[in-house]
């Protein structure tokens, strides 16, 4: 993406580990009633609202779709990034994800302050090992395309100085 593009969507998300050295991946549907087309996984995360900081985007939807409260400046400075064109159904154009990233001991997922479009593509949830991640679940695709080396990075306790540049994944 250039500096004079604007993204059609900005998405802010968190890459959450645990003291197991896993991370938190949501499964979704690839489309809301029609299982039959796949499934995909991703970290909690999502939409900029207007007038919020990319920080605080990521704490509300983390509290949104698994339940944990965590202040926006808990989560400390993005760690990757991803553009690029998508087709959403409901409108086409240029996204753009910020990943944080936030360790806990342990966390009890809870769905119930997801909203209603999000329960509508939920399917579930799922603790990932590093080498689970790198096995991936067969045909359904793991989002963002390069996550495993930056869970790498992140479990041996370093912070890339620069958002690690992750590939576009549509």
């Amino acid at each position: 993406m250039t500096s004079q593009e604007t993204p059609l969507r900005r998405a802010a998300r968190v890459v959450l580990l645990d003291a197991a050295d896993r991370v938190l991946l949501l499964k979704f549907l690839v489309a809301a009633g029609a299982p039959e087309r796949g499934h995909g996984w991703c970290t909690p995360g999502g939409g900029v609202e207007d007038g919020e900081t990319l920080a605080e985007a990521a704490a509300r939807e983390l509290r949104e779709e698994t339940g944990l409260s965590v202040a926006p400046g808990a989560l400390g400075p993005v760690v990757a990034e991803t553009s690029g064109f998508a087709d959403m159904g409901w409108a086409a154009g240029t996204c753009q994800d910020s990943f944080f990233h936030y360790r806990v001991t342990t966390h009890r997922v809870d769905i119930s302050g997801q909203l209603a479009d999000e329960r509508a593509l939920h399917a579930g949830h799922h603790w990932w090992s590093l080498d689970e991640l790198a096995a991936g679940r067969g045909d359904e695709p793991v989002h963002p395309f390069g996550l495993h080396g930056l869970v790498a990075t992140l479990l041996t306790g370093r912070v890339p100085a620069t958002p690690v540049r992750l590939p576009w994944h549509h």
